[in-house]
């Protein structure tokens, strides 16, 4: 890989955790825009999410390690939190949108 593209590369990482650290400074520290309870869901998985991401990352391993001889427990242990990171940044990025929508036109 050229020198390039790793900055590319890693360019593109600190702007998206930079994001993704914003979404949670909003999460925690102002009122959320969506529903309550979506919102402490956000606040439960989110610090989860984050150490689940970076194990991911730094492991290099496929984000859904699925394969035919695992059994329904294992394949559970490693699909609930892929499902529950993934609707966490989900309700994340939309609490900021929201957020940042509801500043710009004063709702």
């Amino acid at each position: 890989m050229s020198k390039k593209s790793k900055g590319i590369i890693l360019i593109q990482r600190i702007l998206v955790w930079t994001l993704y650290f914003f979404a949670g400074f909003i999460l925690y520290s102002k009122e959320g825009s969506l529903y309550p309870f979506l919102i402490t869901f956000s606040r439960i998985i989110y610090p989860l999410s984050i150490f689940w991401l970076q194990i991911r990352i730094k492991k290099r391993t496929n984000f859904l390690p699925i394969d035919s001889t695992m059994t329904t427990s294992h394949l559970w242990f490693n699909l609930l939190p892929v499902i529950a990171s993934l609707i966490t940044v989900i309700l994340s990025l939309t609490n900021i949108f929201l957020y940042i929508l509801g500043k710009l036109f004063n709702f």
